[in-house]
């Protein structure tokens, strides 16, 4: 199948675009733009993430899962790609602003070119005010980020370093006064300077897929899949206490004095019965 380059002019811009100053005089996409019925929310953070990053990509956008909200993000190394890769996974729209132009041969990084066509098949979309085939450079990337900045109500920072280019579209967030939105890290973390100076500066602190939903307006839904701890084996409950923290699969079954057979029959049932859940060999406690 093919996704045609289309052109818009600057009356079919996505509202908020139009807002922001100095907006794109045309636009180039690529499969569907945003529909009017979702919540787009701006994912950005390091190139150079690390295994916290991605779980907290993982966590919170697993936890958007069936609501009306779609991901925007720049189709970069690190925090960019798994914010796209979450969004596939759990159905939701996901717009990519690369840096450079639309074309398949434009398309920035070329390592991501099977992401961006995965993205158009999901119905998804590519955007970008560039040529078809203008090629990324270094001016270019600080361009796309008001896009990125611009689009969306809200902007979610996930790992930066003090320096990161990542702030220059966090700081645009502020400017056209749009929500911000940041995870804490660790205080031993680089990665997590950039994060904590605009936490210091009044952003709004996100630990849970709630917190986001709270921003974007949308009511969390309800659920009745909460298992009283009274409820569980013995060897359920040594399972959910581990849990008090990820843990990784193998530390995990150490921990729980069975055979690995066992351990991984017991810790297969709990999933099947949404007690726990597990990505990449990681597994935390839904109860």
């Amino acid at each position: 199948m093919t996704f045609p380059i289309i052109e818009v002019s600057s009356e079919q811009f996505p509202a908020l675009l139009r807002e922001i100053p100095q907006p794109p005089k045309s636009l180039n996409y690529r499969g569907s733009l945003p529909p009017n019925d979702i919540h787009l929310l701006s994912v950005v953070g390091s190139r150079q993430y690390t295994s916290y990053g991605k779980q907290v990509v993982n966590e919170l956008i697993d936890g958007l899962k069936d609501y009306p909200v779609g991901i925007v993000s720049g189709l970069a190394l690190g925090i960019d790609s798994l914010a796209h890769e979450a969004a596939l996974r759990n159905n939701l729209y996901t717009l990519a602003i690369p840096g450079g132009g639309l074309s398949d041969e434009a398309i920035y990084p070329a390592t991501h070119k099977p992401l961006a066509r995965r993205i158009l098949e999901a119905d998804g979309g590519l955007l970008s005010e560039f040529e078809p085939d203008f090629r990324a450079t270094t001016w270019s990337f600080p361009q796309r980020n008001r896009l990125v900045a611009g689009i969306s109500p809200a902007t979610l920072l996930i790992e930066a370093a003090s320096k990161s280019g990542t702030l220059i579209t966090a700081r645009m967030t502020v400017d056209y006064n749009r929500a911000l939105l940041v995870v804490p890290g660790s205080i031993f973390s680089k990665t997590s300077e950039g994060v904590h100076q605009f936490l210091k500066l009044g952003a709004t602190p996100v630990t849970t897929a709630k917190d986001i939903l709270d921003v974007l307006g949308i009511e969390e839904k309800s659920t009745d899949q909460t298992v009283s701890l009274v409820q569980l084996s013995p060897q359920e409950s040594a399972v959910i206490t581990a849990l008090f923290e990820p843990r990784h699969r193998d530390e995990l079954i150490r921990s729980l004095n069975l055979n690995t057979s066992e351990a991984t029959q017991l810790l297969m049932m709990m999933e099947l019965n949404n007690m726990i859940t597990a990505q990449d060999n990681i597994y935390r406690s839904l109860i």
